[in-house]
């Protein structure tokens, strides 16, 4: 049963993605009186694959806005509001001093890592590519530099061998709706801990482009399948080239052996040499076309003895 401590307690919320849904359904499912949620509008060359924080605050009946919190005339609105606490959750646009300042008891982010391990951007894609067996999501105060600030609280989720990174994402969500049930109270109540978050003991990624996709393949098998199942649905896809026309990889298997990178062994299955190992392709899409098993790929585009490579 929900907690009703925080009626009463004024909110503005900025959030978006799935993280931003299930966090602010849990917020409100903690009495959290929220004033304002600041959203995004959907980008046309993104897939949507994840539930609208616009809808939720439009059936909870809640202002929002979708555009930048840090404008002039929404600082403004923030102000008026004199919310108790601020958070952000998956929010996009960073958030400036001026508006951190304005809550009254604090404004908090919701990281989908455990700090200060992977901070910065994308975080569960980076933790999947870099091969790591776990991950979580913290919720810490906000400072100028980002995801910095005191830990509240976090939560461990493990990253299985064959986990993508939506499989890790929708952990990663599960452990974060976790977080805000266990801390919006005490946040509430003024008791919630504050610990100092030693950066030194984490690291700081960037965001990441569809083209940051391309397949080395002189790097080993595993760190390829991390990369494709890093980047595979609902992610732009790992790609590489075959007499110079784009192929989209999207599963895949290390196997033991060795052959020369990028060269295909055997047809079907479709294995390919690598800098240490063998990759077998399962699934795959000439750009243009659909996605295919591999044997169907083979069929058609008898790959054997051709590398993958560059154009």
């Amino acid at each position: 049963m929900a907690s009703s401590s925080g009626r009463g307690t004024r909110v503005v919320v900025c959030a978006y993605h799935n993280v931003g849904f299930r966090c602010l359904e849990e917020l409100l499912k903690q009495g959290a009186d929220v004033r304002l949620v600041f959203t995004h509008e959907d980008s046309p060359t993104e897939e949507i694959w994840f539930q609208s924080v616009r809808e939720l605050a439009q059936r909870h009946g809640i202002p929002y806005l979708t555009s930048d919190i840090n404008e002039p005339a929404n600082v403004a609105k923030v102000r008026e509001i004199a919310p108790d606490f601020l958070f952000s959750f998956y929010y996009r646009n960073m958030i400036t001093p001026e508006v951190l300042d304005i809550p009254r008891k604090g404004a908090l982010n919701l990281h989908g890592s455990y700090l200060p391990k992977y901070r910065g951007r994308v975080p569960v894609n980076w933790a999947v590519i870099n091969g790591e067996t776990e991950t979580g999501a913290t919720l810490h105060h906000m400072v100028e530099k980002p995801d910095a600030g005191d830990i509240v609280d976090r939560e461990k989720v493990p990253i299985a061998f064959t986990d993508t990174s939506f499989d890790v994402f929708t952990k990663v969500t599960d452990a974060a709706v976790t977080v805000i049930s266990r801390s919006y109270p005490l946040l509430v109540a003024g008791t919630a801990p504050r610990i100092p978050m030693n950066l030194v003991e984490g690291n700081y990624c960037g965001g990441r482009r569809p083209a940051d996709g391309l397949i080395d393949w002189t790097k080993s098998a595993v760190q390829i399948y991390n990369l494709i199942r890093g980047v595979t649905h609902p992610y732009p896809g790992a790609f590489t080239y075959l007499d110079g026309k784009k192929i989209l990889v999207w599963s895949a298997r290390p196997l033991p052996g060795s052959a020369e990178p990028g060269v295909v062994v055997t047809e079907d299955p479709l294995v390919v040499g690598t800098g240490e190992g063998l990759l077998e392709i399962t699934s795959l899409q000439l750009e243009g076309g659909d996605e295919v098993a591999a044997g169907s790929f083979s069929a058609i585009v008898h790959p054997a003895g051709k590398r993958f490579a560059n154009p």
